[in-house]
C-alpha cells in the first residue's frame, strides 16, 4: 500500500504558474503509475496528467496540453504537475492517484487507480 500526499497549490493570478507535488510513503513509489486529477464544483473528477512508473511515458488532457507537465523523482518518491499559463478554468481541487503498474503504462481512467491524495485546492483568478 502506498500513501499520497499533494502539496503546491495555492492562489495564483491567470497567467502563472504553480508546481504541485505528490509525495509518496510506505510501498516503493517507483513501482508504480501516477496520475493527476482535478474537480471542480459540481463537476466530474476529471483527468488532467499522467506518468508511467519509469517515468518514459506521460499523457495528458487537451484542456492542459502545451501548458502542464508531468514528471518525477523517484529518489524522491515525488511526483510533479508543473502548471504555466494558468486560466481561470483551471480552478480546481487537483488530486493525485498511483497505481502498481509494469513499466511503461500510463492510467487516464480514475478507475484504474487504487490509491488517492486528499487534494490540494488551486484557484486561478482572472
Amino acid at each position: 500500500q502506498v500513501q499520497l500526499v499533494e502539496s503546491g497549490g495555492g492562489l495564483v493570478q491567470a497567467g502563472g504558474s504553480l508546481r504541485l507535488s505528490c509525495a509518496a510513503s510506505g510501498r516503493t513509489s517507483r513501482d508504480y503509475a501516477v496520475g493527476w486529477f482535478r474537480q471542480c464544483p459540481g463537476k466530474e473528477r476529471e483527468f488532467v496528467a499522467a506518468i508511467s512508473r519509469g517515468g518514459v511515458r506521460t499523457s495528458y488532457a487537451d484542456s492542459v496540453k502545451g501548458r502542464f507537465t508531468i514528471s518525477r523523482d523517484n529518489a524522491k518518491n515525488t511526483v510533479y504537475l508543473q502548471m504555466n499559463t494558468l486560466k481561470s478554468e483551471d480552478t480546481a481541487v487537483y488530486y493525485c492517484a498511483a497505481d502498481r503498474r509494469l513499466t511503461g503504462v500510463v492510467i487516464t481512467t480514475e478507475t484504474g487507480y487504487a490509491y488517492w491524495g486528499q487534494g490540494t485546492q488551486v484557484t486561478v483568478s482572472s
